[in-house]
């Protein structure tokens, strides 16, 4: 096989890209770009769409050593011909994405390709530095995320709003909020000192290489993210406002396949209106506390915070088709949990809108289930073996990967766990509590590395 595999000169012209016969990706003609002349064939021996058929077969986790063969199987493996042959073979993986921030303020990324327990380190992504700091110094306005610094506590940054609030203008890079789209991994916005940046940087799976993209239309921080019928959708967060911190009602919406922004109508906050005085408006700031894309829409819890206090205000819908907001049912919102700062977390299952409501004895939290029939959120485990680290950012997270709940945490001695839900019988009689099992797919030490947040691409 070997000697099959080897890279050499091609005497053979190839077929035109374009052609094709039949629907049949099993019969495809021509995917690549090569030319005679230009580019030796992948496979010497073999037409270029048959060596297409062979990669595109391959385990995702054998790519990174394999585009080291040569030039030619470099292209090949990195070109988007071989990504969109791997989803109409349906054998696209899904593998899960970890953001982590380590104590020297540094943020990392990680893959996991669950199938093989195999984690990935990815390469270091580009920062933002204000011009009068690259001034200062004389860099570039690009430096590594280990040199520009990283994510801090919700908690710390919201405090010097209230208390510190020229200590903006010291604070590192902060706040930035991920998605995904078009199986691309995107990074937007946050603090860098006294900035809010609208900048957004995307990573390429298969080229593992990030490079920025077109801007935000609005700089902002905190902001929340996701993925609905193929765009990526960004609402709220915050700006550096004349006194401190400026919560956001806007919202837009990136295309990736125009590579384009549009703005979104302003969050209306209608429960926020009501309040009975002027004094309470100005102390109680809206914000919107979480995103999730359910049954087509986008739902975004929202609460109104005083540091240290948080109060929910339920929240709004977004209706892409009418383009407009609508409140939130009362029990949807209301009973929402809050993990720390506020923020909810909510991940969607075969049309199922979950979230873990984290409990009192810091070792264990309840997933819950909507219920939109009846508006109330259902307990359906109600014993999750978390650890609630109250100075961490994020003590957890959750993921919905391979069509199942999985929960990302932190063990006490510092190893990160991924753990999968799998359903039993339930033999207790009790329709609400579905019996649980808990299933440590994944394990790593990432020593003192604090949880930020993760995502699932299926490439």
């Amino acid at each position: 096989m070997g000697s099959i595999l080897s890279a050499t000169g091609s005497t053979a012209k190839s077929m035109d890209r374009h052609e094709t016969s039949g629907t049949d990706p099993n019969k495809r003609v021509k995917v690549s770009t090569y030319e005679y002349g230009t580019n030796p064939r992948i496979i010497p021996t073999l037409p270029d769409e048959l060596s297409f058929q062979i990669l595109a077969r391959l385990p995702r986790i054998y790519y990174l050593n394999l585009k080291m063969v040569c030039r030619a199987w470099k292209a090949a493996i990195t070109s988007r011909e071989l990504s969109q042959l791997r989803r109409e073979l349906g054998v696209s993986e899904e593998w899960l994405y970890v953001l982590t921030k380590v104590e020297a303020n540094k943020l990392d990324w990680y893959a996991l390709d669950p199938l093989f327990q195999k984690w990935q380190r990815l390469p270091p992504m580009p920062s933002f530095v204000n011009e009068e700091e690259s001034s200062r110094t004389g860099s570039s306005g690009f430096r590594m995320w280990n040199v520009v610094g990283s994510s801090i506590r919700i908690a710390d940054f919201v405090r010097s709003w209230f208390w510190r609030r020229s200590g903006l203008d010291q604070m590192p890079f902060c706040g930035c909020s991920v998605g995904v789209a078009d199986c691309y991994l995107y990074v937007v916005g946050g603090f860098s000192k006294a900035v809010a940046l609208n900048c957004v940087w995307r990573y390429d799976p298969f080229v593992n290489f990030w490079e920025e993209v077109s801007p935000m239309m609005t700089g902002r921080a905190f902001c929340k993210a996701t993925f609905l019928n193929g765009k990526l959708y960004v609402v709220g967060g915050v700006s550096r406002g004349r006194n401190g911190l400026l919560p956001l009602r806007s919202a837009e919406v990136f295309d990736p396949k125009t590579g384009l922004w549009s703005e979104l109508p302003e969050m209306p906050f209608a429960k926020a209106q009501v309040l009975p005085t002027a004094f309470l408006a100005d102390v109680l700031k809206p914000i919107a506390t979480g995103m999730a894309p359910y049954k087509g829409k986008l739902y975004v819890p929202q609460s109104l915070y005083s540091w240290p206090f948080f109060f929910d205000i339920g929240g709004e819908i977004y209706d892409p088709e009418l383009n407009s907001w609508s409140t939130m049912p009362d029990g949807l919102g209301d009973g929402w949990p809050a993990r720390q700062a506020g923020t909810k977390l909510g991940v969607v299952i075969d049309d199922k809108l979950y979230t873990l409501e984290p409990s009192s004895s810091l070792d264990s939290g309840q997933i819950k289930r909507y219920n939109s029939e009846e508006d109330t959120w259902v307990t359906i485990a109600p014993q999750v073996p978390v650890n609630d680290f109250t100075d961490a950012e994020a003590p957890y997270l959750l993921a919905g990967l391979h069509g199942r709940l999985h929960v990302i945490t932190k063990a006490a001695n510092n190893t990160l766990q991924v753990m999968q839900a799998v359903v039993q019988n339930n033999t207790d009689n009790r329709a609400s509590e579905e019996n649980l099992l808990w299933n440590t797919v994944a394990s790593k030490n990432f020593g003192t590395a604090e949880l930020v947040s993760c995502q699932v691409l299926d490439v």
